[in-house]
């Protein structure tokens, strides 16, 4: 009976230390694709941390945590936005970039749009409709309207535009036919399903302010030992380089890695 008791005791001792610890992410909706991957990958290697990942525009995430909101960490297409929350009190770590953001403009495969005209396409008379995100809180869209004043295009084609609430949103604008033709991160554009679907033209960057996107641990983590923890190891792992080859990949380039293909082969 008290072998049995002991071994009760026991039992009762691994499953709570066992247990997994779970963080909630708020991530930008262009790291969608990217974070499907790392996910599969940082659970693989830590099976004990489990990520509830929510997507969304950077702007809308900024609103939810600072009206309480329970995230842990924050990856936004808007450093902007962590270093305000740093400054506020929500965030912290310290504020680490992961990536300089690009646009591109992208249509179906199937689409009579000749995309490789680059922004001109939008000019062509059978472009009825453009997707772009709200540039009123999402980074992309802000850079988008940017491209299109840069070449002095906005007023021509203002009346054209369809608002996603972020860029998961304009590209299945696009992909429904609901647009002709969308602006999307270049990370979004380089996913499986979107190649398979269609084409993209890559805008200079000059045509936008840089897009600098950043991370922070959230004070919320801090609530509990075993969510700190995996925030911080979650957050660094970020920065490794398996992680790193999937960023890569869908075109997140960190400042300074100006030849992302070169760097890749390295990794």
């Amino acid at each position: 009976m008290k072998k049995a008791f002991l071994t009760f005791i026991i039992l009762i001792i691994f499953t709570i230390t066992s247990k997994a610890a779970e963080i909630t992410v708020y991530a930008a909706a262009d790291l969608t694709y990217a974070f499907t991957e790392i996910e599969k990958v940082y659970e693989n290697k830590f099976p004990k941390d489990k990520l509830k990942i929510i997507y969304g525009s950077s702007g809308k995430g900024y609103t939810q945590i600072i009206n309480g909101a329970p995230y842990d960490i924050v990856f936004s297409a808007d450093m902007g936005y962590v270093e305000k929350l740093k400054q506020q009190g929500y965030v912290i770590s310290e504020v680490r970039p992961y990536a300089v953001g690009r646009i591109v403009l992208w249509t179906l495969k199937n689409s009579s749009i000749d995309i490789s005209k680059g922004i001109n396409a939008i000019l062509d008379p059978k472009v009825n409709k453009i997707a772009i995100a709200n540039w009123e809180h999402a980074p992309y869209g802000i850079a988008a309207k940017e491209c299109l004043e840069h070449y002095k295009l906005f007023d021509k084609v203002k009346n054209k535009l369809v608002l996603g609430e972020n860029i998961n949103q304009t590209a299945q604008y696009v992909e429904t036919g609901a647009a002709d033709v969308g602006f999307l991160a270049l990370s979004i554009a380089k996913s499986d399903k979107l190649m398979r679907e269609g084409v993209y033209y890559l805008l200079p960057d000059p045509c936008h302010k840089q897009i600098l996107q950043g991370a922070g641990i959230l004070k919320n983590a801090s609530s509990d030992k075993e969510k700190l923890e995996t925030a911080k190891r979650f957050f660094d792992f970020m920065s490794t380089p398996e992680a790193r080859k999937i960023m890569i990949r869908y075109g997140f380039v960190l400042p300074g890695e100006k030849d992302w293909t070169e760097f890749l082969e390295r990794l």
